[in-house]
């Protein structure tokens, strides 16, 4: 697995949810404020997140991971992605 294939499966969830183009979630989009996700949004691609990757994402980091990029580099890094990968 490398760091893209998160940001893969994150920009394909955002789409998805949020019924917008893959190609316009870009890394420093923010959830809220350039996507329109609310908070059932943000819910459901933490709980992906961690089923895919294995990965625990606490509430409180959750509540700090604002854009695509954080998230994507959040995940990577408790998954094992190594920088190699990035």
């Amino acid at each position: 697995m490398t760091r893209d294939d998160v940001l893969t499966l994150v920009r394909e969830h955002l789409a998805d949810e949020l019924d917008i183009e893959e190609s316009s979630i870009l890394e420093e989009s923010r959830f809220k404020e350039d996507l329109g996700a609310d908070s059932l949004d943000l819910y459901t691609l933490t709980q992906e997140l961690e089923d895919t990757y294995g990965v625990k994402i606490p509430e409180e980091d959750a509540l700090d991971l604002l854009t695509v990029g954080l998230s994507v580099d959040y995940v990577a890094a408790r998954a094992g992605v190594t920088l190699a990968d990035r």
